[in-house]
């Protein structure tokens, strides 16, 4: 078959195909689209240096049909000239910078350490003159972090938030424990990388999962057997879900294959409440996804904004669409969240890939009619109000910087502080995203996972940071010798001290250790308990699935170090929705 006739075949196959190939690989485009600002090579050069697993070239091509078969064209044209004969294939053994593309020098990770291009600035704060090993923001974190001067203010606003805002919330700060010990995992319960982490409000053991691949995942961690699988609830990325608060049997997912859906956590049977995608798919300038989504809990709305910058209103009691779309971000741009505000709901605060976090009034909502712009250096992956008040905003940029806003009656124009942090990385990883502790009355303390691998007795580790909003302190950061994979979703529990963590496809809980434990640490390692998951569960459709994750996510291929005491106990196979 020659190349043009081959070109032709996989075209006329990719377009009959449609469906969840074609949107995971709209998707992976998204995620390659991301940030316009820096070099997408550049990050595939990085993700290979740092040792991560990338998507194959077959996945490459399959994710751009169009350009494929104008390179087969052009070979084809090439090869006619040639008579028919295949060019010549050069191999140079010149060292090659992966970041840069010159020679004579080479850039990227060596085990754990990051070597700078010397071409390029640091990596961590993009600042130049100095490396990324001795860049002082990894040295202390609250490098160059100034505090916000006090406010000494007495506006009206002022008043309200003193007499209808503050009295609420506890003066008593209350004992911060680290949840610094692995104490169990769901090792690949998960067929793809996990998207998003939420802890069921009632049933406190209970925590439910997404993943690329759509796939809805209940987990009791405590029990550790009892878990579920519902693969029918969407057939692309899971990139969000929230649990009705006047139903706790019912949960609102939002995916990539530009629905919402409404479904009984019992039993695993969905309904669609928005459709963004009547006619199927047309291509990727067509296909909608869904990203952010979030829930007015006075008015019983659900908010839910697209890739194409629009922001959608949805009946809860009625399960249908309100008015028409608005747009709130730059018309093409992603809208990655959605957080309202938990004192005042009808105020929102939305993110996007256009550079701006931005905040609006619901009540007299109209397209470039924000109450005020956050302006950032790059892409957004997440804005959030602090889980008590509401009265401080929480974003992650792009650009390595965590930015706090104090007081969002104040001078927004400028952040209160910027904390550089290592997470600038997106596109075979699901977003890193900082979230507040929902149980710090004091709204200070925040969590997120770190890109830069430490060195930690001869093993590159990922930590998962503690960070004190208020001076930019490392509070702590927690790592485990099992687990060399970047851990980049996480969520901390609402009432207990637990953290769960999504790292590639497992999932892991921590616990903080106690003063028995310590004392049991010195003496003997203290014995972990992992199960294996779903990824080699029974499908509905009775056949095996145990391929491996084309992109695990940070799954650096080094060997770890095994504990000395680890129990692995596997679980039964069901048929249907999978269920130990």
């Amino acid at each position: 078959m020659g190349p043009t006739t081959r070109a032709q075949f996989v075209y006329n196959r990719r377009r009959r195909s449609g469906g969840r190939h074609a949107v995971e690989e709209a998707s992976d485009e998204e995620e390659q689209r991301q940030d316009s600002s820096s070099s997408s090579s550049d990050e595939e050069d990085e993700a290979e240096a740092s040792g991560e697993e990338v998507a194959d070239e077959e996945e490459e091509e399959a994710a751009a049909v169009e350009p494929a078969v104008k390179e087969d064209h052009a070979a084809a044209a090439a090869g006619e000239k040639r008579g028919g004969r295949k060019g010549r294939i050069t191999i140079s053994l010149k060292k090659v910078c992966k970041v840069c593309k010159k020679t004579g020098h080479e850039a990227g990770f060596k085990g754990a350490v990051y070597i700078d291009c010397p071409m390029k600035p640091c990596f961590l704060c993009k600042m130049p003159g100095h490396t990324t090993l001795t860049c002082p923001h990894r040295v202390a974190m609250e490098h160059g972090v100034i505090p916000a001067p006090r406010r000494n203010t007495n506006t009206s606003l002022d008043y309200v938030f003193q007499s209808q805002v503050k009295g609420k919330i506890s003066m008593a700060k209350p004992k911060f424990l680290i949840p610094n010990q692995l104490v169990s995992g769901n090792i690949k319960f998960h067929q793809r990388r996990v998207t998003c982490l939420e802890f069921h409000p009632t049933k406190n053991n209970v925590l439910l999962s997404g993943d690329k691949k759509g796939l809805l995942g209940i987990w009791d961690y405590v029990k550790l057997h009892e878990k579920i699988t519902y693969d029918s609830v969407h057939f692309c990325i899971l990139n969000s879900m929230k649990i009705d608060n006047a139903n706790d049997g019912i949960l609102y997912t939002a995916s990539s294959d530009g629905t919402i859906s409404c479904t009984d956590l019992d039993t695993g049977m969905g309904s669609p409440l928005l459709n963004l995608n009547p006619n199927g798919w047309n291509g990727p300038s067509s296909w909608r996804m869904i990203y952010g989504m979030d829930l007015n809990t006075d008015k019983g709305l659900i908010l839910v904004a697209d890739n194409f910058g629009f922001l959608y209103f949805l009946d809860r009691r009625s399960k249908t669409r309100i008015g028409h779309p608005v747009l709130i971000h730059k018309k093409g741009s992603k809208v990655t969240t959605l957080h309202c505000s938990p004192a005042r709901p009808e105020v929102l605060l939305s993110s996007g890939n256009d550079h701006y976090a931005r905040i609006w009034d619901t009540r007299k909502l109209e397209a470039n009619s924000p109450l005020a712009n956050l302006a950032h250096g790059r892409v957004v992956n997440s804005g959030y109000f602090s889980p008590q008040s509401g009265n401080k905003i929480l974003t992650t940029c792009q650009d390595n910087r965590i930015r706090v806003w104090d007081y969002i009656f104040g001078d927004l124009q400028s952040p209160s502080r910027e904390i550089v942090h290592s997470h600038d990385f997106n596109r075979h990883l699901t977003p890193f995203k900082a979230e507040w502790d929902p149980k710090d009355y004091t709204e200070t303390v925040a969590v997120v996972g770190r890109y830069i691998s430490e060195n930690y007795n001869g093993v590159a580790l990922h930590p998962i940071d503690f960070i004190d909003t208020s001076s930019g302190k490392l509070l702590a950061e927690v790592m485990d010798p099992d687990i060399t994979t970047i851990s980049p979703v996480n969520k901390l529990h609402p009432q207990d001290d637990i953290l769960a963590t999504g790292s590639s496809r497992s999932i892991f809980i921590w616990k903080p250790k106690t003063e028995d434990e310590l004392t049991e640490e010195r003496t003997k390692q203290k014995a972990k308990e992992y199960i294996y998951g779903s990824g080699s569960r029974k499908k509905t459709n009775g056949k095996h699935d145990n391929s491996s994750d084309d992109d695990s996510d940070g799954d650096s291929g080094r060997k770890s170090k095994k504990a000395k005491k680890t129990r692995f106990t596997c679980t039964t196979k069901g048929k249907g929705k999978s269920k130990v």
